[in-house]
């Protein structure tokens, strides 16, 4: 869902930006993305530690990435996987049975 929001927002400031004409002034992004993207990478970094916690592996999976191609793809395939059902060793399962509780 964190990846959606991001994409609908920066879906939206493109057309602000090529409305404005400010599209392509930094290299491929506007100004508006270009701050978009800087503020949403360390956000994005604690998402991708939080689905690997999900799946009762290291935050430091996140670091798969830097390696060249294959990384990312691996990356990629962690963050589609479900989570370890029940707790694990970073704490209780977020769509477990107590989960519906909080909501009410």
């Amino acid at each position: 869902m964190f990846v959606l929001g991001v994409v609908l927002v920066a879906v939206v400031l493109s057309f602000i930006e090529a409305i404005l004409g400010l599209s392509g002034m930094i290299g491929p992004y506007g100004p508006l993305t270009l701050l978009l993207l800087l503020g949403v990478f360390i956000p994005g970094l604690a998402v991708q530690v939080r689905r690997f916690h999900d799946q009762d592996k290291s935050g430091w999976f996140v670091l798969l990435a830097l390696i060249p191609l294959v990384g990312s793809i691996a990356v990629f395939v962690f963050m589609l996987l479900e989570g370890t059902k029940g707790p694990n060793r970073f704490g209780e399962d977020p769509k477990g049975a107590g989960a519906a509780a909080t909501f009410e």
